[in-house]
C-alpha cells in the first residue's frame, strides 16, 4: 500500500498546498516551524480521522479559516482508493472514501494500516497508564474490528457507573442491584479485552526484543511487561472485593481500564535508569513491533512515518535502523528532519529510490 498524492487545504500551517509522492521513500526538510511534521499529522489523519499530535479536532484548522481538508490518493492491493477528511468548525468530522461518507469514523480504522515514530512517543515512557493502554489498543485495533467496538461499548459502561457512584454519593442511598447490572456487563466487555490484550502481547514481546536488540547492536537487556489485576482474578469479582473503595472514591478503581505496561533495561524501569538513547531506541523497537505485528495480520504492509526519528541517537543505531528498514519488509516511509544534509546522507545508505521536499 502506498500515498501516490495529497493534498492540503487550511491543515495547520498551510493554505493550500499539494504533493505527489515517491512509493518508497518521502523526506520534508527544513526549519523548525515550516510544517514538516505537520505533513506527516495529515498522513495520519487520513489513516485514524484524528490528529497524532492536537486530540482538539478544531486546531487543526489554520487560523483565519474555519475548516480544513485533507485528501489523499492511495494505491492498495492493485486498486485506487481516495480518502478524504474534512472538519467545518460548528459541525462533526467527515471521513469519506471513494466519495461515501463513513456512518461511524470508527469503521475507518485499520483500512489504511500505519505506524508513525515521534518524539512525542516519550510520552509512552513519562506519562500515565492511560498512554500505554491507548497504545496496545490502537495497535490492536486496527487489525480488530470486534475489539475497537467491545473496547467502545466497555467504556461507556464503565462511565454510566461512575455516573451512578457519584449519584449514590450525593444523594447519600445505594441500590446494589443495579451496580450489580453494571458490573456484569463490565465483566461482559472486559474480560474478552484483556484476553486479547493477553494474546497479543505474546508474540508482540518478542518482535519487540528482536527489533531493540538489533537497534542496540544486542549490548542492552530490555523487558516488556503486561500488568493487569486480571491476571489473579476475574473481573466481576474485583468488582465485588473494590466495592466499597470505589463508594469512597464514586470511581471504578478495578477493571482494564486500570491495566499498564511496565518497560525495563537491565532489570530497572526504563524512565528512570535509561538514558535519552536507550529511550528513544526503546520506543523505536516498540513502533517497529508494531510495524511488523501490524503487518502480519492485516496482510497489508503499513506506511512507515519516522518524525525527526535519527535525533539524539549515535551514529551506531541510526546505522542498525537503516539496515532495519533497507529491506522489503518495509514499503513506503516518510522522514521529516531539520538537517537536509543528514537526512539525504542517511536515504543513500537505504537502496530505495526517494523524492526530498525542502519545506
Amino acid at each position: 500500500m502506498f500515498l501516490n498524492h495529497l493534498a492540503l487545504i487550511n491543515y495547520k500551517n498551510f493554505g493550500s498546498q499539494t504533493f505527489d509522492f515517491d512509493t518508497k521513500i518521502n523526506c520534508f526538510v527544513g526549519s523548525n516551524g515550516v510544517g514538516k511534521t505537520n505533513v506527516l499529522d495529515a498522513i495520519y489523519h487520513l489513516s485514524f480521522g484524528k490528529s497524532y499530535f492536537n486530540p482538539v479536532a478544531t486546531q487543526n484548522i489554520k487560523h483565519g479559516t474555519d475548516f480544513f481538508v485533507v485528501e489523499g490518493d492511495f494505491t492498495k492491493n492493485e486498486r485506487s482508493e481516495k480518502i478524504i477528511c474534512s472538519l467545518k468548525k460548528g459541525m462533526q468530522k467527515v471521513i469519506k472514501r471513494n466519495g461515501k461518507t463513513y456512518d461511524r469514523l470508527s469503521d475507518h480504522i485499520g483500512f489504511l494500516p500505519l505506524v508513525i515514530i515521534s518524539p512525542a512517543d516519550r510520552d509512552l515512557i513519562i506519562e500515565g497508564s492511560e498512554t500505554r493502554r491507548k497504545f496496545i489498543d490502537g495497535v490492536i485495533s486496527q487489525s480488530d474490528k470486534s475489539y475497537l467496538q467491545t473496547l467502545i461499548k466497555y467504556n461507556k459502561i464503565l462511565s454510566q457507573r461512575n455516573a451512578l457512584l457519584k449519584f449514590f454519593a450525593a444523594n447519600h442511598t445505594f441500590n446494589m442491584e443495579t451496580l450489580a447490572v453494571y458490573n456484569e456487563q463490565l465483566a461482559r466487555y472486559g474480560t474478552p479485552i484483556y484476553e486479547k490484550r493477553v494474546a497479543f502481547m505474546k508474540p508482540f514481546i518478542e518482535i519487540f526484543k528482536e527489533q531493540y536488540r538489533i537497534i542496540s547492536g544486542g549490548n542492552e537487556e530490555v523487558t516488556l511487561t503486561y500488568e493487569s489485576k486480571l491476571s489473579s482474578e476475574n473481573l466481576y469479582k474485583l468488582l465485588e472485593t473494590n466495592l466499597e473503595k470505589d463508594r469512597a472514591l464514586q470511581y471504578t478503581g478495578t477493571g482494564i481500564h486500570k491495566d499498564d505496561l511496565s518497560f525495563e533495561i537491565a532489570g530497572h524501569p526504563i524512565k528512570k535508569f535509561g538514558s535519552q538513547g536507550q529511550q528513544k531506541s526503546f520506543l523505536i523497537a516498540l513502533k517497529f513491533a508494531q510495524f511488523h505485528f501490524i503487518k502480519e495480520l492485516s496482510k497489508t504492509t503499513p506506511i512507515l512515518l519516522l518524525d525527526d526519528i535519527f535525533d539524539k541517537l549515535d551514529e551506531d543505531r541510526v546505522g542498525h535502523i537503516i539496515a532495519l528498514v533497507d529491506n522489503e519488509n518495509f514499503g513506503q516511509l516518510f522522514i521529516s528532519d531539520t538537517h537536509a544534509e543528514r537526512t539525504e546522507n542517511v536515504v543513500k545508505k537505504i537502496h530505495q529510490s526517494y523524492k526530498i521536499f525542502k519545506l
